[in-house]
């Protein structure tokens, strides 16, 4: 059977990711989480704790699998940065572990469901707030553990910081697949924040997903607000980083959510080479994460449903697709937060259209684009 038009474009698509990633190194190996015990003076030291739907390979060990569980594994890590850490970049270990260079796991242990929730709230694992990751499509366990720990370096922020890690394929070729996986995770992550919202040693409950991971994540939101835990969407603050979601969904799920209070944040870029991709396999419907906040139905939709939508198209990205400009931008947070800007940072407290300047750590309205917003040189 000849694939129709649609159908080959979406192969050519696959393919020309699978090029522009070729020339990448060779993903890391769950061996990278073999525990060192020590580390080198200088280098910072980062606690994590993990939920995942994901399986374990044995009961004793963090070593996890695509398969699914209904129960989801819990574990904690202790993650060494190396004094030479880059901010923006995880400095992967290429033929041994050297915490002087690389990113290192000194200690990590497995929890019983009490004692993830326990940890999470104890000031002894870094304080009384709570930052969720949520990793996106085609990404291992380890690169999203290790992703975490380098944007928890970054912004030197106190208090817990908890990964919930979904089974992906871990294979660009499993985009189905994973989409599968994430509809599959969002009763565990609803429930996980639910926990963490009504903990009330707990403070500020801070969730950033990825890529798929928001998908994963407005699903989740959507069904706490249809199960009647309000009280639970009170205690969040929700960012989005380049969401592949279908733009027709997002609305969908939106009217479903009702307005946020600080208000959801999404960050977008129009030049997300991996969402045009995901627009192509999606059957050429827009991604939320590749919007235009020059276009007026974008800046009406922002206004209507609460949502601070922001360009950081002037981050440097992570990698050669501009879709993890993310990572880049939690090394900015801290200095960006420094100045009287109260708006600078992920710290958005209005709805609206807005540009981040790399350059000038600000965010405009991009009604106001003038001086470092128009012209970084001036």
């Amino acid at each position: 059977m000849t694939p129709s038009p649609a159908r080959r474009a979406a192969i050519g698509a696959v393919l020309a990711l699978s090029l522009a990633l070729g020339g990448c190194l060779a993903r890391p190996q769950p061996g990278v989480l073999q525990s060192m015990g020590e580390t080198v003076e200088g280098a910072e030291v980062v606690k994590i704790l993990a939920m995942t739907t994901r399986g374990r390979a044995a009961p004793d060990a963090n070593v996890f699998t695509t398969e699914r569980v209904s129960s989801p594994n819990l574990s904690a890590f202790t993650i060494s940065v190396p004094p030479t850490h880059e901010p923006g970049r995880i400095e992967w270990p290429e033929r041994s572990i050297d915490p002087a260079t690389t990113f290192a796991t000194l200690d990590q242990g497995i929890l019983t469901t009490r004692g993830f929730y326990e940890a999470a709230a104890n000031p002894e694992n870094g304080g009384r707030d709570v930052t969720v990751f949520v990793h996106g499509y085609n990404t291992s366990f380890v690169e999203a553990l290790y992703r975490l720990a380098q944007m928890r370096a970054d912004t030197g922020e106190d208090g817990s910081a908890v990964l919930f890690a979904w089974p992906s394929e871990e294979a660009i070729a499993g985009y189905m697949a994973d989409r599968e996986a994430v509809t599959y995770s969002r009763d565990a992550l609803a429930q996980m924040l639910a926990e963490f919202a009504r903990d009330r040693r707990i403070g500020s409950i801070n969730l950033v997903a990825h890529s798929m991971g928001g998908w994963l994540t407005m699903e989740a939101l959507r069904q706490l607000r249809l199960t009647g835990q309000g009280d639970v969407l009170d205690r969040l603050s929700v960012v989005l980083a380049a969401p592949d979601i279908d733009v027709d969904v997002f609305e969908s799920q939106l009217r479903v959510l009702g307005p946020m209070d600080p208000p959801l944040t999404v960050l977008v870029s129009t030049d997300d080479r991996a969402l045009l991709v995901s627009n192509r396999l999606g059957g050429a419907r827009d991604r939320v994460g590749a919007l235009d906040i020059n276009d007026v139905r974008v800046q009406e939709l922002a206004a209507r449903d609460n949502v601070a939508i922001v360009d950081i198209s002037s981050v440097q990205s992570a990698d050669g697709l501009n879709h993890s400009r993310f990572a880049q931008l939690a090394a900015l947070y801290p200095q960006g937060s420094e100045g009287e800007d109260e708006d600078a940072g992920f710290q958005i407290r209005q709805a609206g259209a807005f540009v981040f300047n790399a350059a000038g750590r600000t965010i405009a309205s991009p009604f106001d684009l003038i001086g470092q917003i128009l012209d970084p040189q001036q």
